[in-house]
């Protein structure tokens, strides 16, 4: 099932390692975990970011723009997801017969040497749930290593080398890349429809999941209130969590915001949950990490502190600021889903127009889920639509965000992200909420709105 028979060769200090796409948000972490090894490791991306920036910061070689000769003296090519054979590097290193794996092989291969390896599934949730077992584990003095698809104030950065014996990551189901790692732990917080580009149907998804909790060696952790999952794991043992009374571990006594509630194990009290983020998704993304911790056997104490810690990830209802007496915050959804939970959290803050600057994510995404989009995107008070961001496709279906407003009452449709920038300046009233949402650049908007005119060019 696992395909990490050659790697192992390759991931050894002293080899040169080369990352086609390195600046990518696990490719990032992934280039400096390699390095922090004792290899050799250069990369390169499409454009310059704050995470190519990161990269050269740490003395790894970063080419901008993807050329057959940026791969010279290396062992090894590791590449993203998005690098498909065409890619210079990529055709250049066949040809040469340097090997090119990819990288969730390259993940998988760096867990083996764990004695525990948590793996975070699911839909949604994977980034905020890492990141509060990371605060936990941290607490507990396990030194983890750790792979966070986004930012953690706590560590900051997105990863961290631990010299523990505890390796902890978000493990996607796109294209499967779970299925080359290597869990003791394997958490499935939810199976949702997505990433329908790859997988036939929910069903088709499922089954993937099936397949990655049956690798898990020593457990597996799902979400028992979630149908989905538990049609995904038939067959397959596990301590569920959820709000259920039938779960194994599950939350009592719940205040009304959702954040502060008691969790049960077995029946038996573990430990109390005061959280710093806000919404019932985050309530089960908590009793997540509880059953993982006590699953471990981490004491219930440092569970609550460690929980109590965490206020958030990066581009996760992250506050940005204030523009004209509106709160403006930033958050990664983007799939019906999440637009719902988030919407969901942001009316428990009170009585505020919600003003939501949506950037969906890839064509097939928008074209497939498009009737869901509409129902939670009709949720928001006002609604600023920004183009579709491509990521890895091409617009080979010929849809836009424009489709997407002209069934949305009120909406407005913008080209550009000067645009949706220019939009919000024009129609923030003091008390809004400001969201700028989605998995692609949006957040500049937002960015560009708080830093005033002179930035707009930035965008």
């Amino acid at each position: 099932m696992n395909k990490n028979k050659e790697i192992s060769a390759y991931l050894k200090p002293g080899c040169h390692v080369h990352l086609v796409g390195i600046g990518g948000v696990s490719m990032r972490p992934l280039g400096l975990v390699l390095k922090g090894m004792g290899m050799t490791v250069s990369g390169s991306d499409m454009s310059s970011s704050v995470s190519t920036d990161e990269l050269i910061a740490h003395g790894i070689h970063v080419d901008i723009g993807h050329s057959a000769k940026n791969i010279e003296g290396a062992d090894c090519i590791i590449r993203t997801a998005a690098a498909h054979n065409d890619n210079p590097e990529i055709a250049a290193a066949r040809a040469a017969g340097i090997p090119v794996f990819e990288r969730a092989q390259a993940w998988g291969e760096i867990m083996k040497s764990y004695k525990n390896a948590i793996c975070i599934s699911g839909t949604h949730g994977k980034t905020t749930t890492t990141s509060m077992m990371t605060h936990i584990l941290m607490e507990a003095g396990r030194d983890p290593t750790v792979m966070i698809g986004g930012y953690l104030p706590l560590l900051h950065a997105g990863h961290r080398v631990g010299k523990g014996d505890t390796i902890v990551l978000e493990s996607c189901e796109y294209c499967d890349s779970f299925l080359n790692f290597y869990p003791t732990l394997a958490v499935v917080l939810n199976v949702e429809a997505d990433h329908l580009d790859y997988f036939k149907d929910l069903a088709d998804i499922q089954k993937s999941f099936h397949k990655f909790a049956g690798m898990a060696s020593d457990g597996v952790i799902a979400n028992g209130d979630d149908p989905h999952t538990v049609q995904a794991l038939e067959g397959i043992p596990y301590v569920s969590f959820g709000l259920g009374e039938t779960n194994r571990v599950r939350a009592a006594n719940i205040s009304a915001d959702w954040r502060h509630f008691d969790v049960l194990c077995d029946g038996k009290p573990y430990c109390h949950m005061d959280l710093g983020v806000l919404g019932k998704h985050n309530t089960m993304n908590a009793l997540a990490v509880a059953a993982t911790a006590w699953y471990m056997g981490i004491p219930g104490q440092q569970v609550t502190d460690g929980v109590k810690a965490f206020h958030g990830a990066g581009r996760r209802m992250e506050y940005k600021g204030e523009y004209n007496g509106a709160k403006v915050y930033d958050d990664y959804a983007h799939h019906p889903d999440e637009l719902r939970a988030t919407l969901e959290a942001v009316r428990s803050l009170g009585d505020h127009r919600v003003v939501l600057a949506f950037q969906p994510h890839t064509y097939t995404r928008t074209k497939l889920l498009m009737d869901d989009f509409i129902r939670e995107l009709k949720k928001a008070d006002v609604v600023v639509l920004a183009e579709i961001y491509a990521a890895r496709e091409s617009n080979t279906i010929g849809i836009s965000s424009a489709d997407l407003a002209a069934r949305i009452p009120g909406s407005v449709y913008c080209e550009t992200l000067q645009d949706v920038t220019a939009c919000l300046r024009s129609i923030i009233q003091p008390g809004d909420i400001v969201l700028t949402m989605g998995a692609g650049d949006i957040f500049r908007a937002g960015e560009a709105l708080l830093a005033g005119a002179e930035s707009e060019e930035k965008v």
